[in-house]
């Protein structure tokens, strides 16, 4: 037997216009898809998405900011990681889990990456 890694996609907005009504350009906010606690971001580069809790101490990441450098900030100590990688950008090593995100002709999806048997 043989595990495989398959992203399943779960809806998050109907359009962009319903995306940017929940969180503006600039922003975060936190929504929660298939039982899993999701902070999403958008910035002028778009939206993107991470697990909402920071790694360094388990805050709510939204609960803390966007920069204009395309990082999010925790709103405990002030930990920053980058919206792309998910890697620390100040403070320690840590990484927060980064989740993808595709716009689609009916919607904007979020990936949940999964491991089945095949």
């Amino acid at each position: 037997m043989f595990f495989k890694k398959k992203i399943e996609w779960y809806k998050l907005f109907e359009s962009s216009i319903a995306a940017n009504a929940y969180v503006a350009e600039g922003k975060v906010n936190t929504i929660s898809v298939n039982n899993k606690k999701v902070c999403i971001a958008h910035t002028k580069e778009g939206y993107f998405a991470m697990r909402d809790k920071c790694p360094h101490n388990g805050a709510s990441l939204g609960n803390g900011f966007c920069t204009a450098e395309g990082s999010i900030v925790c709103p405990v100590h002030r930990y920053s990681f980058d919206l792309k990688t998910g890697r620390a950008t100040s403070g320690g090593g840590d990484a927060a889990r980064t989740y993808p995100l595709e716009i689609r002709e009916d919607g904007i999806y979020i990936g949940f990456e999964k491991t089945v048997w095949f």
